[in-house]
């Protein structure tokens, strides 16, 4: 079975295709950083230039973020999924921030303007704030354990806490990190307040404002439009069922025309619960009765944690999608799936649509199931294997049998590398050691294919 889900050229040439879009925005950072270099000014001093140089691409890099986060699902396509796609959109928020700091040390011009030394400081200090809290979730990862320890007694600190309170929880960061575009703004009119560079090169002027324009532009669709163009489908909750002390399945019932899904997806559900609508992307573990849709849930921390409590049967609910390219249907005919904790809900769907649609796996898979504990989906996917002999299951219980390993998964499954895909969901710095050991004994990097579950 070949690589499928490549536009004919990217096929041709051997591409993924969640190579393009990311390939398509270093190419246009680059070629913005040539244009700008060729068209200084001779009169422009070469440090003061390279500093504007650094806040263009900025721009052009939080344009390009804007872009992709107002237009996920058409972007979709050119990242091999929506959560790819999410990722490169806080990738290129990120690069831009530190963009920022050159920027800030060289682009100094004794003629600033008092409005744009202002709008400079709302611009930074806005996208500064955001940054941050996007990383918040992913310290512990970025920190050394001595670091680590520290850290985490000053967080329990009276006064430290109460900020960790009122900064936590998706909906919050959700609700500021809708403001990003109106920080750009700011920033974009900086630029054209006090560069220098632009008064004798009309053309970089204008470049710049057609990449500054075009990403507000775009905020400006996302925030005021977008709601009115992507599909929705109306549903309602069928029942909330406990399988773990921190996992729930929810069924939802459609109203109306229900959502057509292929499995290893997901949606974009909006939950009215007894705290309000609550928004969150889960991946959907199955289909339910009568055209409905299951999803999986952890309590991750945010509004999840208190799900069973503020959700009941019966209350109404609105799915947007389906989104993601996570497809088995992409891999070699030799295939490892590796689920850890809840990042086995895409591969629960891909099993239970083993069962619904009958008739033999095609491709020899070895599923790995990781947890910390015995896993509550264990049983129900030794019984769907028994029907199909090439779907061979590795249950790991890690409390038991110590962690899962590369090199456990390679040795098990006994195949040259080169011919195995890799389909992993999980925890991020699981995932990572995981695809750089595989990367080390022979699969193929277009091999390996993963699903993005905390896009923040």
């Amino acid at each position: 079975m070949g690589n499928h889900g490549t536009t004919p050229a990217a096929a041709f040439l051997g591409i993924p295709l969640r190579w393009i879009g990311p390939g398509a925005i270093t190419a246009v950072v680059a070629a913005y950083a040539i244009f700008w270099y060729l068209a200084r000014p001779v009169a422009e001093p070469l440090p003061r230039h390279v500093g504007q140089l650094f806040g263009g691409e900025s721009v052009l890099l939080y344009s390009v973020a804007l872009v992709l986060v107002s237009t996920l699902p058409h972007v979709e396509p050119v990242f091999g999924g929506i959560d790819h796609a999410a990722i490169w959109h806080r990738r290129a928020a990120m690069t831009a921030t530190v963009l920022l700091l050159p920027h800030i040390e060289l682009a100094s011009n004794p003629e600033a303007t008092s409005v744009g030394k202002t709008l400079a400081v709302v611009a930074i200090s806005g996208l500064a704030a955001l940054v941050v809290w996007a990383v918040l979730p992913r310290w512990r990862t970025m920190l050394p354990a001595p670091a680590r320890r520290l850290v985490v007694a000053a967080l329990q600190a009276q006064g430290v806490r109460l900020v960790v309170r009122l900064l936590g929880g998706y909906e919050r960061w959700r609700g500021f990190h809708r403001l990003t575009g109106l920080f750009v703004a700011a920033g974009f009119l900086h630029g054209l307040f006090d560069a220098s560079a632009f008064e004798a090169a009309p053309g970089l002027r204008w470049s710049y404002v057609a990449i500054g324009g075009t990403g507000l532009a775009f905020y400006v669709y996302r925030e005021l439009l977008a709601r009115r163009f992507l599909p929705h489908h109306d549903y309602q909750v069928a029942g909330v069922r406990p399988v773990a002390a921190d996992l729930v399945e929810v069924a939802l019932r459609p109203l109306g025309r229900p959502l057509e899904f292929k499995p290893g997806q997901f949606a974009m559900v909006y939950l009215e619960t007894a705290d309000g609508w609550q928004r969150h992307p889960f991946s959907i573990s199955g289909p339910a009765p009568e055209g409905g849709i299951s999803i999986t849930v952890k309590a991750l921390g945010d509004h999840t944690s208190r799900l069973p409590d503020v959700v009941q049967a019966g209350m109404p609910a609105v799915v947007g999608g389906p989104y993601g390219r996570f497809d088995r249907h992409k891999g070699t005919a030799h295939q490892v799936w590796i689920a850890g904790g809840v990042g086995i809900t895409p591969f629960l769907s891909w099993v239970r649509s083993l069962e619904a649609a009958g008739g033999d796996l095609p491709e020899e898979v070895h599923f790995f199931v990781t947890s910390a504990g015995p896993s509550p989906f264990a049983e129900e996917i030794l019984a769907i294997a028994r029907n199909h002999p090439r779907l061979h299951i590795h249950v790991v219980d890690t409390e038991t049998d110590g962690r899962l390993t590369p090199q456990a998964v390679i040795a098990a499954v006994d195949t040259e590398p080169r011919m195995l895909s890799v389909f992993m969901g999980g925890p991020d710095a699981m995932l990572r050691q995981f695809r750089r050991a595989f990367r080390a004994a022979g699969v193929r990097r277009a091999n390996i294919h993963r699903e993005y579950f905390q896009w923040r």
